[in-house]
């Protein structure tokens, strides 16, 4: 059985909606990361999960219980959930230790199993000598592995993380995020993590949920949703693909209002469509599409090559060749593409 079971949730704000019709299953100790832009309705979803919002329609189940649905409402506190928050939603006159324990005061847990719980839980974030700190005296990693070990304390049955490393800097999200599989791989909980950030998803997840405008455009693993999207949304908001509109003809892609056209690849059914191309999926070399470079950035491993194509930029990712500089002609082949219909 599912751990969480969404089925056609819809969710409108002022009329305007902001869910449309959202199914998913996540499944027992699977981490599920919703991932899309600002507005997508990520979060008002994961809300909904969590019982601080209510559907407008559809069904949530935990488990087999439904929590929300129609003439059903059970209160957030009831479902049996952890939740950490993007803002770490510590109490600053708490101490850490205090702060851990708080889910299980409010439990009426017996107070030495609350004393053994909350060193249990800090252990499992490293943040044991901390017990007795404020929390002005800490970091902002160790202020989200408080939420973490807070949300933790109780046994939840499904933990919600909704963009938790967003207020970080670049060293602390990587530490958080390993933090994050490490703990999850040891107590094997049931995780659905909110995130604008596709590296986060790709590194994280079993399964990601790829969201545009309140609907999932494609569930999968993180493997076949950078090799095979199934729209150009998906193309381009996991892993940064080219997605050049024009037309496929006589076994060329002819990108709409220029002169610039690439050789395919592979097979496309003729008409208007959308060619969606990742940039390590081009090559510079003898062969190839002429085109006039205007930017190239050094990225040590590698070079990033930028070519305006009509309104847009054409991104190779390929050796860092020495000596190449902007308003050279170069020319750009397309090793592995992909061509949508014009309705895709």
């Amino acid at each position: 059985m599912a751990a969480i079971v969404l089925e056609g949730l819809v969710k409108a704000y002022g009329g305007a909606p902001v869910v449309r019709g959202l199914s998913l299953h996540v499944e027992q100790g699977e981490l599920v990361s919703l991932l899309g832009p600002s507005g997508c309705g990520k979060t008002t979803t994961l809300r909904m999960l969590a019982g601080l919002e209510h559907p407008d329609a559809g069904v949530i189940r935990l488990g087999d219980e439904v929590v929300a649905g129609p003439g059903v409402r059970v209160p957030p506190e009831k479902r049996g959930l952890g939740m950490v928050f993007q803002s770490y939603a510590i109490w600053p006159h708490r101490s850490v230790e205090a702060n851990v324990a708080y889910p299980l005061v409010l439990r009426k847990v017996p107070r030495h199993e609350v004393a053994s719980r909350v060193r249990e839980a800090l252990r499992w974030v490293r943040l044991e000598a901390f017990a007795a700190r404020m929390p002005h005296e800490l970091s902002g990693g160790q202020l989200q592995r408080v939420a973490l070990a807070r949300a933790l304390v109780a046994g939840p049955r499904v933990l919600l993380l909704d963009e938790p490393l967003s207020n970080l800097d670049a060293a602390l999200r990587e530490e958080l995020r390993a933090e994050i599989a490490a703990l999850r791989a040891r107590l094997g909980t049931t995780l659905v993590f909110v995130t604008h950030d596709q590296g986060e998803a790709l590194a994280l997840s079993d399964r990601i949920a790829v969201m545009n405008r309140g609907v999932i455009e494609q569930v999968d693993s993180p493997e076949r949703l950078y090799r095979e999207p199934a729209t150009p949304f998906v193309a381009g908001f996991v892993g940064g693909a080219n997605v050049l509109r024009g037309e496929a003809r006589a076994g060329a892609f002819h990108c709409a209002g220029t002169e610039t056209a690439f050789a395919l690849p592979m097979d496309a059914r003729p008409g208007p469509g959308t060619l969606v191309v990742r940039p390590e999926d081009l090559e510079l070399g003898e062969t190839g599409t002429p085109l006039v470079l205007s930017a190239r950035l050094f990225l040590g491993h590698s070079a990033e090559y930028r070519f305006p194509v009509g309104d847009a930029f054409l991104r190779v990712i390929g050796p860092a060749l020495e000596g190449v500089r902007a308003g050279q002609t170069l020319k750009v082949r397309v090793r592995k593409a992909a061509v949508f219909d014009a309705g895709a």
